[in-house]
């Protein structure tokens, strides 16, 4: 991963840290980057947990490299839109919850990939936005597609039309933020929350995460189809037993992923 992401494991929790000072932009060598870190920890199946930050207090990532811009066409403007949504769908899409602890600006590029998380908390400092129309373009990695997923659609609207920045506490109140914690705090209550997701049932979590993620968009009766076959899924494993027996035996669980 070079000098532009960090991977620390600790047990089954992997801490993911974007290191390109002065605001952890993200250039096609840190997407790279952030895309082999992503695909390596998905094959190691003992990670149950993410925390995807950026080094400092000063950004979480405050967008993209701008210099990288002045010789888009509509072809490889196109290549370049496709390439970012890919890497954001592995992060969507990867076996084990990721929580975003922003600090700092988390603009451009960089809500969009906060967007691409499961969770997101936010320090009070925080700053977030879409400014991509003052550039005259819009937000191309799934920026347009997740933000009305996630807020009102309205809302959404006005955010990706106006580019405007909100601080967090606003970010907090219109339900783009989960929590909102005091400066420096980010990282940590982001841990606090790995660590209630990695004492549950591993194949659970995993495939709760895939019934949402399936679910989303779909009639609610194919949903619940979904939802209904992975639930299945769960009830032939040892897990399973292991969870009801601890409840009625009074004692915690001792779950292998099996």
């Amino acid at each position: 991963m070079g000098d532009f992401i960090a991977v620390i494991k600790e047990d089954r929790l992997a801490i993911v840290t974007i290191n390109h000072p002065p605001v952890n932009a993200l250039n096609s060598r840190v997407l790279e980057a952030l895309e082999k870190s992503f695909d390596e920890l998905a094959a190691d199946k003992g990670i149950g947990a993410v925390v995807l930050t950026g080094a400092g207090e000063k950004a979480f990532v405050a967008g993209a490299d701008i210099s990288e811009f002045t010789t888009l066409s509509s072809a490889n403007g196109e290549q370049l839109s496709r390439r970012g949504q890919l890497i954001f769908q592995k992060i969507e899409d990867f076996p084990a919850p990721v929580i975003a602890a922003v600090n700092g600006f988390a603009l451009g590029g960089g809500l969009e990939l906060a967007l691409a998380c499961d969770i997101r908390v936010l320090s009070e400092n925080a700053r977030v936005g879409l400014p991509e129309v003052t550039l005259a373009i819009f937000p191309g990695y799934g920026g347009t597609q997740r933000l009305p997923r996630t807020i009102a659609p309205g809302k959404a609207r006005e955010l990706i039309f106006t580019g405007e920045m909100i601080p967090a506490a606003e970010a907090y109140r219109i339900g783009l933020a989960d929590h909102l914690v005091a400066p420096g705090e980010a990282l940590a209550q982001a841990r606090k929350i790995a660590e209630k997701i990695l004492a549950r049932g591993p194949i659970a979590v995993r495939l709760a995460k895939e019934a949402v993620n399936r679910g989303r968009g779909l009639p609610l009766s194919e949903g619940c189809q979904i939802e209904a076959q992975l639930f299945g899924q769960l009830c032939g494993t040892e897990d399973q037993k292991e969870g009801a027996a601890a409840f009625l035996e009074k004692r915690p669980p001792v779950y292998t992923g099996k």
